[in-house]
């Protein structure tokens, strides 16, 4: 290990001119006008990747295509990794805002020494090449790698990945892994890595209440008519009590808390609920009272109201009942919820309190499970070791309270568990103007990868 990290050391300016030639490219999928240099990034990558000697290949996809490249030299027994990353970058607009062409990437001096800034930097070219450069120092000292090793980047992640099912299907002979890694994260400070264990899933639905048959005067029909923006509202506020928590029946079904472990550490990161909020123009956490704002955040489920909206919407007065009412609503769930059964209780819930004359008509919207690692996922053990190791302090273990369809994907169509561990940084402007990737974080994430990929050959 000495000498692979003494290798990634001295071979520095050499990665960064790789990742620079790499960041030259404006693979931006969402537009159109780039599909070309889409895919000129995925040739840029398959190529790179066949020249450090792995089987490297185009995998075609009514979008932007994938690219898939292997090396077992590790030998059959070995275990088997897939790393996950996407050669896409979002559109560089508003340009007026950047410091420096978003295409033609500099290094600058900021705060924490140099920082690498283009459109891309850390999200993900800049995460991606500082693995493949972990690979590239294995190979260098050993000739060969500690795991066999799958590497998959996708081209749509930033414009929703439309075709990644397509492309998970289609590859899913070849992507057997025993399990995923990916860098497409953050640490959890400058001087601590993190790993991401959980992540939230998601449930969206549309209720629409209807009233009387068309819209009324509130002056002929007031006080004797239905009103479905009172009435969904009313039913809509039941949803939370006093303390928080939500009143759905069978909402909290199948939830294991938080072990007391868990909390300790999560309290013990510092974290600023009031700083965090006073960011927004808030002060005071606002879920379940009984919960510390960390376990809020990221280990409890939510139900939020998104829009809500009926009747008359214009400047001035017109008074009128409206014939209905619309709410929109999503559900953000933890591990062991069924997000069609919540959808189902929101809506037996909304049914049985319905007023004489209201008809609710519902819509559904996406819905994902929550995920969440086992604390005894034998690669996640090995993880916080080589984190460890390198950082010299814990990763932190912490909960998304967003969701990664990514992540689910790979668990409903290859049925693998996904490791989180990415080394950028809450002020990196990701999706911004001047998005920058630090210096020191593209280095030590270099080196963080190598003792990964060896810590799972000893998992």
């Amino acid at each position: 290990m000495d000498k692979i990290l003494a290798a990634i050391d001295s071979a520095l300016p050499s990665s960064l001119e790789r990742l620079f030639s790499f960041l030259r490219i404006p693979s931006i999928s969402a537009q159109p006008a780039h599909a070309a240099d889409c895919r000129r990034a995925a040739e840029w990558s398959r190529d790179t990747l066949t020249e450090m000697g792995f089987a490297a290949r185009l995998s075609e996809t009514k979008g932007h295509p994938g690219v898939i490249a292997q090396n077992f030299s590790a030998g059959p027994e070995a275990p088997h990794v897939l790393f996950y990353g996407h050669y896409d970058v979002q559109p560089a607009d508003p340009l007026e805002l950047w410091h420096s062409d978003p295409f033609d990437p500099q290094l600058v001096e900021g705060p924490r020494g140099k920082r690498i800034v283009a459109r891309g930097a850390v999200d993900d070219k800049g995460q991606v090449i500082s693995f493949m450069e972990a690979v590239r120092a294995h190979l260098a000292v050993n000739g060969r790698l500690p795991v066999r090793l799958t590497i998959l980047l996708e081209g749509e992640e930033e414009n929703g990945s439309p075709s990644l099912a397509e492309l998970l299907t289609n590859e899913r002979d070849n992507l057997r892994a025993d399990f995923v890694l990916v860098a497409d994260t953050n640490m959890w400070n400058f001087e601590t890595p993190a790993i991401t264990a959980s992540l939230r899933g998601l449930a969206a639905i549309d209720v629409r209440l209807h009233g009387p048959s068309r819209d009324l005067h509130s002056g002929l029909f007031g006080g004797i008519a239905l009103n479905p923006i009172f009435a969904l509202t009313h039913i809509i506020g039941q949803m939370k009590d006093d303390q928080g928590r939500i009143t759905i029946p069978g909402f909290y079904d199948g939830i294991t808390p938080v072990s007391r472990e868990q909390e300790a550490a999560w309290a013990g990161l510092g974290f600023d609920a009031g700083a965090f909020l006073g960011d927004v123009g808030l002060h005071h956490p606002a879920g379940e009272q009984d919960q510390i704002p960390l376990v809020q955040l990221w280990a409890r489920p939510t139900a939020e109201l998104n829009g809500i909206y009926g009747g008359y919407q214009g400047d001035g007065s017109k008074t009128v009942i409206p014939a209905h009412a619309t709410a929109k609503l999503t559900f953000r769930l933890v591990a062991g919820q069924n997000p069609v059964k919540i959808l189902d209780a929101f809506e037996r819930f909304v049914i049985e309190r319905l007023p004489p004359d209201a008809r609710a008509e519902f819509t559904r919207g996406g819905a994902a499970p929550g995920y969440g690692l086992a604390p005894d996922a034998p690669f996640l053990r090995a993880a916080q070791a080589a984190l460890l190791a390198e950082f010299g302090k814990d990763a932190a273990l912490v909960g998304s309270g967003a969701s990664i369809p990514v992540v689910e994907a790979f668990k409903t169509i290859l049925g693998l568990d996904t490791l989180l561990a990415g080394f950028g940084l809450d002020d990196d402007c990701i999706h911004s103007p001047n998005e920058k990737f630090e210096l020191a974080c593209f280095h030590r994430g270099t080196r963080a990868h190598a003792r990964l990929l060896s810590a799972f050959a000893r998992a």
